[in-house]
């Protein structure tokens, strides 16, 4: 199942000019980061170690740029950003879902630095409140220093669990693991701590909870707790 993708076209090695231009674009980053904004930080993970060293100051330069809404002057980080994808190059970056595995399915074929520029202008084409919320995710990711996988998601997301519901929709996940009537209100703070607290008795396995499951569901409701307390705040 496709969660999310981007295709960033780019110049091709032979050629001496450097261009960029996007292609099609899949990326929903609401509630945030969205599958999308999981992709676009993806991309800035895996790709920012392979950009220049004069060129990483600029790179965090023009992510603040996109984040307040600039004009970009072109070009910018010696490469022009454009439309026309004419004798361009192709890579694709995407998010699947296999049951609750979510994996990485990249063709790359450009410079560290395409890839990254890409990501930053798929930003850019985001509405201003989705912006202010996904450039974070951006600058998250250029501190990764892991793999490029399961832990990145669960980094850039903020979350303890994977599950794609959650991570899809964290409010309506965490409502019905604790009990709670998914199309309500907000619960209360004090009501979501009792909640918690019931369903922890429930699955611990000194009152009766199986033990084989125990460690996953008293990880869930910790995770849904702070879903919601946090969605208060």
């Amino acid at each position: 199942m496709l969660l999310a993708e981007l295709e960033i076209w780019h110049t091709r090695p032979a050629v001496p000019t450097r261009r960029v231009a996007l292609g099609h674009m899949v990326l929903p980053v609401d509630p945030a980061p969205g599958f999308g904004g999981l992709l676009l930080g993806a991309i800035v993970a895996s790709h920012l170690d392979g950009v220049p060293d004069d060129l990483i100051g600029d790179v965090h330069r023009l992510i603040g740029e996109v984040e307040r809404g600039d004009r970009i002057v072109q070009p910018r980080l010696r490469h022009r950003f454009q439309v026309d994808r004419h004798g361009m190059a192709l890579s694709h970056h995407r998010l699947v879902g296999d049951g609750d595995d979510i994996s990485f399915d990249v063709h790359s074929v450009g410079t560290d630095l395409s890839q990254v520029l890409g990501a930053v202008y798929a930003v850019e084409r985001l509405a201003a409140e989705h912006r202010r919320r996904i450039v974070p995710v951006l600058q998250k990711a250029a501190r990764w220093r892991g793999p490029i996988g399961p832990s990145l998601i669960a980094y850039l997301a903020g979350s303890q669990t994977l599950e794609l519901e959650a991570l899809a929709d964290p409010r309506g996940w965490a409502m019905g693991i604790l009990g709670f009537d998914v199309t309500g209100k907000h619960p209360s703070k004090r009501d979501v701590t009792a909640k918690f607290r019931e369903r922890m008795r429930d699955v611990h396995p000194d009152h009766g909870g199986a033990s084989a499951d125990a460690a996953k569901a008293m990880s869930d409701l910790a995770e849904a707790r702070r879903v919601l307390i946090a969605a208060e705040d």
